[in-house]
């Protein structure tokens, strides 16, 4: 018995130096894609949107009296407490402007991290996407919440809006807009531009927040700024206001997205640099490359 301890005592040091290379090398979104349950740590985002992690989160109960969680297979309803507390007061403000409720779409995985397919950023827990399909129910069971789709608001062309547009989304994201927790709001570029012409004249300072992106026809993508206290949380930038250039982003730089984006002109021939580095999607980081902080969320109880 003291010779096994003995022996166990001396090899635990070998065993851990060789263990931690192969967590090195694994992909960082293989072994958060791995955790079901969040840290128990204080709530902290870590790092940034899209290359990150997240202590302490907390899951969106998967129905609620003005919401319901949407493809639970994915086992991504969790968020910071700020993220979870915003979308129960936004769906219920929802239903003071004509919704039933809210369909909520990926938020971030227990530990947030890079994800196993889907998202670049969701990655600190102040992410979540939220249908544009008004909700028929708020029963749905779980296979229902599979099987069922959202909406598409934009046009294939992807140049206006679809009939699926109502003055209740315009509502609705204004509403969303206007907390004072978002920091910016990813919308398909024909909804802004559907925004920018309906919105009143004298009130469209919260448009600034909404933000014109590839895809989004389906969903709008919420994103909350770095909470107060959230030392480890890099706050994006540009900031929205530095984009708009202290405007309200309803101008020629909105409409780039439905002409040169969609139509690019032909380049100029640019000399091709052979040894510049190839951009890394996030499912391709290792451990190493998130903040070092992410090492103890992904160990911890």
């Amino acid at each position: 018995m003291i010779r096994s301890v003995f022996l166990a005592a001396i090899l635990a040091p070998v065993l851990a130096l060789s263990a931690a290379p192969v967590q090195a090398e694994k992909l960082a979104n293989q072994l958060f894609g791995a955790k079901e349950a969040p840290s128990q740590q204080a709530p902290m985002p870590v790092g940034s949107y899209a290359k990150g992690c997240a202590a302490g989160l907390m899951e969106l109960p998967e129905t609620g009296p003005t919401w319901q969680a949407m493809r639970l297979s994915r086992h991504r309803n969790f968020g910071h407490p700020e993220l979870v507390q915003y979308l129960v007061d936004l769906s219920a403000q929802a239903t003071q402007i004509g919704w039933r409720g809210l369909y909520i779409g990926d938020m971030s995985q227990p530990r947030g991290g890079p994800m196993t397919s889907g998202h670049a950023s969701h990655q600190i827990g102040l992410d979540a996407d939220i249908w544009m399909l008004p909700p028929r129910s708020l029963s749905l069971s779980r296979k229902e919440r599979e099987d069922i789709s959202s909406i598409p608001v934009r046009s294939a062309d992807q140049r206006s809006v679809t009939g699926n547009w109502t003055p209740r989304h315009h509502a609705l994201l204004r509403a969303a807009a206007s907390d004072p927790r978002v920091d910016r709001i990813f919308v398909a570029a024909a909804v802004k531009i559907e925004m920018c012409k309906t919105a009143k004249r004298k009130d469209k300072a919260w448009l600034q927040k909404i933000r014109p992106v590839a895809g989004h026809d389906t969903h709008f993508h919420v994103r909350l700024k770095c909470p107060a206290g959230a030392s480890a949380c890099q706050t994006q930038t540009p900031t929205v206001a530095e984009l708009s250039k202290g405007g309200n982003g309803c101008d020629d730089t909105l409409m780039w997205w439905v002409t040169d984006y969609l139509n690019p002109p032909k380049p100029g021939k640019q000399p091709v640099d052979p040894e510049a580095p190839k951009k890394r999607h996030p499912r391709q980081y290792t451990m190493a490359d998130l903040p070092a902080q992410c090492a103890s969320v992904l160990s911890a109880p």
